[in-house]
C-alpha cells in the first residue's frame, strides 16, 4: 500500500474502513479455504475433478493424435517423459473447459455462482452494479468475457469502476486456463487446483483496494444489472460456440508461446554479449532477479532465494504467467523450499503482463468505443494494481501457512 499511496487521486477520500475490511476480508478467505476442514475437503474434491477432466480429455486426445496425444505408442519408450507433448496432451483440455464452461453458463450455473459470490462481497465491501458483478465473474470468466457481461454499461462507468473492472481482470485467471495450470503445477502441489481458487477468490478484495487507492470511488454507480444476459440458444450451441471459443485460445497461447520463447532466446543471446557478472553471463531472467527480488522477499520468500522468485515475477510480468508457471515447474526440487513454491505460485497466478495492457484497451475499447482514451489512460494504474494484489494475496497466504 505503501507504493500505491503517492500516486492516489484523492488520498483524502480513501476509506481506511474499506481498506482494512479488503484487508482482512483476504486473510478470511484464504483460512476459510485452507484451513477450514469442509472447505478444504471441497477444494480437495475439485482436485480430483480436474484429474477425470484430464483423463476424459487425453480419450479424446489420443483418438485425434495418437500416440502424441497421449495414446499407447506403437514402439518401446525408454523415457515416458519424454512422450509427454505440451501442445497435444496438456492444451486441450482448454478447449474442453471452455466447452463446459459455455454449458454451465447456459444452464445457469455459472451465472447463479457468480451472483452467490458478488452478494457476499457487495454486503462487505459495498461494491455494487456491473463493476462488482465483472470483478466477481473474473474468478471464472477471462479479462475480456467478464465485462461482456456488462457491455451496455461500460460507456456510464466512473473513472474508479473501470480501473476496478481492468484491475480485476488482470488480477484473476480464467477458469479454464486455471484447469491447464492446476493440471501443470499437480505434481509440485497437493491441491493446487484449490490454491488457484483461492487465489482468484482473494483477489477480488485485494482489486477493490488498490482500486480504491489509486482512485477513491466518488459513491458514483453505473445502473445494476438485473439478470446476466442470454449469450448461447441451447447446449449444443453453448458446447458449439464454447469448443470454438477455446479452439481460438488454444491456438493463441501456442503461438504466443512459440514467439514469446523465441524473443527471449533472442534478448539472452543479445545480453550474454556483455561481460559476466559474478562469474556468470547475463540473462534477462538474471536481471529480473535482481529487479524483483525485493519484492519476493517483502512477500516472505528467504532472502536465498528471492533472485530465483523474482524472476519468474519479472517473466510474469514482462512476458506472461504460462511462461512463468513452465519455468517454475522445471526447476530442480532443491531450487527453491515447499514454501517458497506455494508463495511464488499465488503471486504469479494472474493477467497482469504488458501483453494484457493492448488486451484490455482493444478488447474493452472495442465494447465502449468512447471509453477508448479512458482504457488507455487507466491501462498502467490497472497493471500495478493488479501486480500488487497477486503479491499481497501471495504475502496473506504465506502468513496463513506459515
Amino acid at each position: 500500500m505503501v507504493l500505491v499511496l503517492p500516486l492516489s487521486k484523492d488520498r483524502k477520500r480513501i476509506s481506511w474502513r474499506l481498506v482494512l475490511i479488503a484487508i482482512a476480508l483476504q486473510f478470511a478467505i484464504c483460512w476459510l479455504m485452507l484451513k477450514a476442514p469442509l472447505v478444504k475437503e471441497v477444494l480437495l474434491q475439485l482436485n480430483l475433478a480436474v484429474s477425470a477432466l484430464g483423463t476424459a480429455t487425453l480419450r479424446g486426445s489420443s483418438f485425434v493424435f495418437g500416440y502424441l496425444g497421449g495414446g499407447d505408442t506403437p514402439f518401446s519408450v525408454s523415457n515416458p517423459n519424454s512422450l509427454v507433448i505440451f501442445a497435444f496432451q496438456v492444451l486441450p483440455l482448454l478447449i474442453v473447459m471452455s466447452a463446459l464452461s459455455a454449458l454451465l453458463w447456459y444452464w445457469r450455473i455459472l451465472p447463479w455462482l457468480i451472483r452467490s459470490i458478488a452478494l457476499v462481497f457487495e454486503r462487505t465491501l459495498g461494491v455494487r452494479g456491473p463493476a462488482g458483478l465483472v470483478s466477481t465473474a473474473n474468478i471464472f470468466l477471462g479479462q475480456t468475457e467478464a465485462p461482456l457481461l456488462v457491455r451496455p454499461y461500460l460507456a456510464s462507468m466512473s473513472s474508479h469502476e473501470l480501473l476496478l473492472v481492468m484491475t480485476a481482470g488482470m488480477a484473476t485467471i480464467a477458469g479454464s486456463v486455471m484447469v491447464i495450470y492446476s493440471a501443470m503445477l499437480g505434481d509440485l502441489f497437493q491441491g493446487a487446483m484449490g490454491h488457484l481458487i483461492t487465489k482468484s477468490v482473494m483477489s477480488v478484495p485485494a482489486s477493490v483496494l488498490f482500486a480504491h487507492l489509486l482512485i477513491p470511488d466518488a459513491g458514483h454507480h453505473a445502473q445494476a444489472l438485473q439478470a446476466p444476459p442470454r449469450i448461447y440458444e441451447s447446449s449444443m450451441d453453448a458446447i458449439t460456440r464454447g469448443t470454438s471459443d477455446g479452439l481460438s485460445l488454444y491456438l493463441n497461447i501456442i503461438a504466443i508461446l512459440i514467439v514469446l520463447t523465441a524473443l527471449v532466446a533472442l534478448a539472452n543471446g543479445l545480453v550474454g554479449f556483455l561481460p559476466d557478472v559474478f562469474g556468470a553471463p547475463l540473462t534477462l531472467e538474471r536481471i529480473a532477479g535482481w529487479i524483483f527480488a525485493p519484492i519476493a522477499w517483502l512477500m516472505g520468500i528467504d532472502w536465498t532465494e528471492a533472485a530465483k522468485v523474482g524472476s519468474l515475477l519479472g517473466v510474469k510480468s514482462v512476458l506472461n504467467e504460462f511462461i512463468a508457471y513452465i519455468q517454475l515447474s522445471a526447476m530442480p526440487a532443491e531450487a527453491l523450499s515447499d514454501r517458497s513454491r506455494l508463495i511464488a505460485m499465488y503471486a504469479l497466478c494472474g493477467f497482469a503482463n504488458l501483453a494484457s495492457i493492448g488486451i484490455q484497451i482493444s478488447g474493452i475499447g472495442t465494447m465502449a468505443p468512447e471509453r477508448r482514451a479512458d482504457l488507455a489512460a487507466l491501462a498502467w494504474p490497472a497493471f500495478l494494481a493488479a501486480t500488487l494484489a497477486s503479491c499481497m494475496n501471495a504475502s496473506v497466504v504465506a502468513i496463513i501457512t506459515n
